[in-house]
């Protein structure tokens, strides 16, 4: 009896030992696929996940009216450069651009006709919110080049400045150009974005030259076209790159004084109509008001009597 109580709890033993041992092996077996195979498990949704397909659903409902805007091929192409110019450079940013075009005025119609406005005159209200939305866009795509166009003239002294340090240091100017861009990407996004294009046309086998070229016709930007011009001549005759770019960053920082002093000096002009038109009546008022009611008073006075 007692011979197969125990054995009854060996082979207990053995079962319960052995299950855990093939659990274990399959557990550790997942943890190994799992650390090889990181794509293969399922990766939970965020929010900036759900945010980003819900962006790229819009975006694709707006790519599908980009065929409604009437276009040619010069205005398109005119749009590709503007909308470079502003920093949008997907391949699906000129159809956004269109669709928008298409979606604008038909939200502004439909908030005339909910909001009640139309009923007043409808073929004016309905005209001008077409007219306005098809020109919105337009506006704000210019608003977007002249900012970034903006920041990339105030972060190039900067750029040039850290250019400089690299190339003293004993750096090419293709690897200070990139370690420029590495450092101050966070600070100078823009600027640096289109020094990375840069980079990365040289990278694939374009010539400085050329590449400091795109650059300028893709700003448009007169500081940019200036310093390509003295780069370019820089290198064709051997001078200095470093004490080139010091002077023409130098030549900046005083254009900028200079344009600052130039609105400080325009204020006295800005002020005149303000004073003109706004303050010098209350103070006319102010002033001789009292006077004139007394002279009122005492005409009336001498007159009656």
């Amino acid at each position: 009896m007692a011979f197969a109580i125990f054995a009854f709890f060996a082979v207990f033993a053995l079962l319960v030992s052995g299950g855990l041992l093939l659990f274990h092996r399959e557990q550790m077996a997942e943890r190994v696929s799992e650390a090889i195979n990181t794509r293969s498990r399922p990766r939970q949704r965020s929010l900036k996940d759900a945010i980003q397909e819900t962006g790229f659903s819009v975006g694709g409902m707006v790519e599908r009216f980009q065929h409604l805007a009437p276009r040619s091929k010069a205005e398109t192409s005119v749009i590709s450069q503007r909308l470079t110019r502003a920093g949008f450079r997907n391949e699906s940013a000129v159809k956004m651009f269109y669709g928008t075009k298409v979606i604008v005025p038909l939200a502004l119609c439909a908030l005339a006709f909910a909001s009640g406005a139309s009923q007043l005159s409808p073929f004016f209200v309905f005209a001008t919110a077409l007219a306005l939305g098809f020109l919105a866009p337009d506006f704000w795509l210019g608003k977007q080049i002249e900012s970034r166009l903006r920041r990339i003239r105030k972060g190039l002294p900067d750029v040039i400045d850290l250019i400089i340090i690299c190339v003293e240091a004993g750096l090419s100017l293709d690897q200070a150009v990139a370690r420029a861009v590495e450092e101050l990407h966070a600070a100078l996004p823009d600027l640096c974005d289109e020094l990375g294009v840069v980079v990365l046309e040289q990278r694939a086998g374009r010539a400085r030259d050329d590449a400091w070229k795109n650059m300028a016709e893709r700003t448009g930007e007169e500081c940019i076209r200036n310093m390509v011009a003295v780069l370019v001549q820089s290198e064709q005759f051997g001078t200095s790159i470093a004490r080139t770019l010091r002077v023409y960053a130098e030549t900046l920082r005083t254009q900028r004084i200079q344009q600052v002093e130039e609105r400080a000096a325009r204020t006295s002009i800005k002020l005149l109509f303000p004073l003109v038109f706004c303050i010098f009546p209350a103070l006319f008022l102010v002033v001789l008001g009292p006077a004139v009611i007394l002279m009122m008073e005492s005409f009336n006075t001498l007159f009656t009597h």
